[in-house]
């Protein structure tokens, strides 16, 4: 199946990257992290299609661009959600009861770390710190911060980004 014919089955539109290959030309140095990161604005992951264009157009081997889609944390190839959860794992969370915070968020979702939700309103991630040890334990929802939790502050911050 060609690329375009599995865009078009995923619903893709592969001319969202026209813009973003614009800024870029064949070959440039440097190029392809911040084509992928664009792409992955564009479409809010990294669908094999879209792999297989920027490779085409940027003239580099398909191993190569996944090598670094997968190599970096911050790529995705899967569809991830409007709102990701960031639950601080580290050590004065812990102390303070991250592994509870967790527990009701898995509850809460559905999903657990690394997941995303079926309606694709949350992504939950664990992250080593969050860097706000005194408001302990913290999870970030998008770029806000939530401290001082228990597990029964969750469903409350959850209800707050189902709207």
């Amino acid at each position: 199946m060609s690329t375009e014919a599995q865009a078009k089955c995923q619903g893709l539109d592969l001319t969202k990257l026209e813009p973003v290959f614009e800024l870029y030309t064949k070959n440039k140095d440097g190029s392809l992290i911040p084509v992928l990161q664009k792409a992955q604005d564009a479409y809010g992951y990294l669908p094999v299609p879209v792999l297989e264009v920027i490779a085409d157009r940027l003239e580099v081997p398909i191993s190569q661009v996944y090598g670094v889609v997968t190599f970096y944390a911050q790529f995705h190839l899967e569809p991830r959600g409007k709102n990701i959860i960031r639950t601080c794992q580290g050590t004065a969370c812990h102390v303070r009861g991250a592994s509870k915070i967790l527990d009701a968020l898995k509850e809460g979702l559905g999903v657990g770390p690394g997941g995303t939700t079926e309606d694709l309103q949350f992504t939950l991630e664990t992250v080593a710190c969050i860097g706000a040890c005194g408001l302990a334990p913290v999870i970030m929802v998008n770029q806000e911060t939530h401290g001082r939790l228990t597990p029964d502050s969750i469903p409350e911050i959850l209800d707050k980004y189902r709207k």
